[in-house]
């Protein structure tokens, strides 16, 4: 794998930014969303804030003002914060100089990363009594949410996420001997490939863990026809980073979320 070709056109071995922002919302689908004059309003009371905000990448007409009156609406009556996913390619361009003389804030700046895969990754040897699954949806999300010490509502908005999407994925589970200690999953549409949910165990990290996940992942969509990968990380998550650059992944755009003060996550 390679770090991107990119240009000035900003795309990725002729794949545009656009598509790839594209496919990550379609690896995110819930059913508890909305259109509104080209925005996507996504509804879902989980962990992801990209499927909890409102998602402006299409076209928009309708006056600024009232559109975004008509968000903070719906929001309220789902008993959810709103948070409004901005990245380069938001419509109308004025939303966020809009949203911040409402008093919005922008937080979380979060790196979109994606690498061309010119060969299956090599997979690392597991270390003595270390094993990688491959188990269905409930067993995924159980083992992820039990990492992360997620609530109910959060464990519930994963699965449906999960089981409903249209999507090739593919899911894993690390064990050191019994005990869970990383997971990561993978969305395939076409030859886009989206890593999701990488999560290691706080008291194991750097044991090559990740590592060991998103090479299984990344191979598995290499042979299911995937040619690119992209993924969503913090820009302040510097293992993170290190293990990505890895297998090659470099940003080519970032985004973040603006919300109300006082909301700010």
């Amino acid at each position: 794998m390679s770090a991107p070709g990119v240009n000035g056109s900003g795309t990725l071995a002729g794949i545009s930014f656009e598509r790839i922002e594209e496919a990550g919302l379609n690896a995110l689908q819930t059913q508890r969303q909305l259109f509104y004059d080209g925005w996507l309003l996504r509804l879902s009371a989980g962990k992801a804030k990209r499927a909890r905000s409102v998602n402006p990448h299409f076209g928009s007409t309708l006056p600024l003002d009232e559109k975004i009156d008509h968000c903070e609406r719906i929001f309220a009556q789902q008993g959810l914060p709103i948070l409004f996913r901005m990245t380069p390619f938001v419509r109308p361009a004025g939303l966020g100089d809009a949203l911040a003389a409402r008093g919005y804030i922008a937080f979380d700046e979060t790196l979109v990363q994606a690498a061309v895969m010119q060969r299956a990754p090599e997979l690392p040897e597991a270390a003595p009594g270390v094993t990688v699954t491959a188990p269905d949806a409930e067993t995924f999300v159980a083992a992820v949410c039990d990492l992360r010490g997620s609530p109910p509502h959060q464990r519930e908005a994963l699965l449906e996420r999960l089981l409903h999407s249209p999507l090739g994925k593919r899911f894993v589970v690390v064990r050191d001997g019994d005990r869970v200690v990383c997971t990561a999953q993978i969305a395939v549409e076409g030859v886009l490939a989206g890593v999701f949910d990488v999560v290691t165990a706080d008291d194991v990290r750097g044991r090559g863990h990740a590592t060991l996940a998103c090479a299984s992942l990344l191979s598995w969509a290499w042979q299911h026809g995937a040619h690119a990968a992209y993924l969503q990380v913090d820009a302040a998550n510097a293992p993170a980073l290190a293990i990505y650059r890895r297998f090659g992944f470099a940003t080519v755009y970032t985004y973040h979320y603006r919300a109300r003060a006082g909301e700010v996550e």
